[in-house]
């Protein structure tokens, strides 16, 4: 017997999650090599020092224009409730235990996928501000040197916790079962969406009876 499948993605909604994936890779990537001279070997991922140099403002643009779209698509979604806030204030004990059974019962995000939607977004528009602010080809002639200092340790921070954000991201979509797999096909079982996200699953019963 086939287990009832519902949707939690559509095909547009994926495509745009693993173009910004592409991007944040990329960005990532040429962003390294010109902050240290350590990383400079990641360059060669890019066709070299001076191309380097000219694509990452630009895939950190269209990155930051992906996400918009990305933004848009879930924000009402990451809109934070009462659930949320007990959720992470028993996220720690059921990382320890490895029981989430006891788990506030979330919507189709929980608590701790908001928190990182949210760190995302303030990332990527402190990456753009301050990226723009010292973009030697079109803007940075207009700003103050030591505005664009300030810039740069922004931008170098931001960065930082933005790598972070997506670390996390991506182990949580590995650890808990299914998730990854919902960004791929674009569909979950009703038995995950009922276990891991129960008022997503009430929602899309409701939905479907109608």
């Amino acid at each position: 017997m086939k287990t009832p499948q519902l949707q939690r993605y559509d095909a547009g909604q994926r495509s745009n999650h693993w173009a910004v994936v592409t991007c944040f890779v990329l960005a990532a990537a040429s962003g390294f090599a010109l902050f240290h001279p350590a990383l400079f070997w990641l360059s060669n991922l890019l066709g070299g020092p001076q191309w380097t140099r000219i694509l990452h403002p630009y895939l950190g643009i269209a990155m930051f224009v992906l996400f918009l779209g990305m933004f848009f698509m879930f924000v009402g979604a990451n809109i934070w409730r009462k659930e949320d806030s007990e959720w992470l204030g028993k996220a720690g004990a059921m990382i320890s235990r490895g029981n989430a059974v006891k788990m506030p019962a979330v919507g189709k995000y929980n608590g701790g996928q908001k928190v990182v939607f949210w760190v995302f977004t303030l990332c990527l528009v402190v990456l753009l501000v301050t990226g723009v602010m010292f973009w030697q080809a079109w803007f940075a002639s207009s700003v103050p040197i030591p505005l664009q200092r300030v810039a740069v340790l922004l931008h170098a921070l931001a960065a930082f916790v933005l790598v972070l954000g997506v670390i996390v991201h991506a182990y949580a979509a590995i650890w808990v079962k299914g998730t990854l797999g919902a960004m791929v096909r674009g569909s979950v079982s009703a038995a995950w969406a009922r276990h891991h996200h129960p008022l997503w699953y009430r929602d899309q019963m409701k939905t479907s009876k109608k």
